[in-house]
């Protein structure tokens, strides 16, 4: 099966990944932050070190991973084609002819892979850190 992507397919898939890294990243930071904030007069006073601390901050934003990554996709996706549209990229798009479906379909196919990674990761990474 040859599957060639289009111009369309890399402008889309462009357009979507530079908001899905940031929003996850932004988004898994304000959770972690958040689990940070909830347990710090826990942690403070312990004689716990820095490098303690992180490794926590590490194996929490681990577990925090599945709670972050469909918040990512959601809001890169309203940002990418709320991008389209407030350029007119959507105006052109449709009325070339192209389907609804097959603009998305590069999309579709990404967040599939993303989606299968990511149980990948929470059925053998997460166990190790919890």
């Amino acid at each position: 099966m040859n599957v060639r992507l289009k111009k369309l397919d890399f402008l889309i898939l462009r357009s979507f990944l530079g908001p899905f890294v940031v929003t996850f990243f932004i988004v898994l930071f304000t959770l972690t932050m958040q689990f940070y904030w909830l347990y710090m007069d826990e942690l403070i006073g312990k004689g716990f070190g820095v490098g303690v601390t992180l490794q926590l901050m590490v194996y929490m934003s681990a577990t925090l991973f599945p709670i972050a990554l469909p918040l990512g996709i959601l809001l890169a996706s309203i940002m990418t084609f709320g991008n389209l549209g407030e350029n007119f990229e959507l105006v052109a798009i449709k009325s070339s002819g192209i389907s609804l479906y097959r603009f998305m379909r590069p999309l579709i196919v990404f967040i599939g892979i993303i989606s299968v990674l990511a149980f990948f990761f929470n059925n053998y990474v997460i166990p190790v850190t919890n």
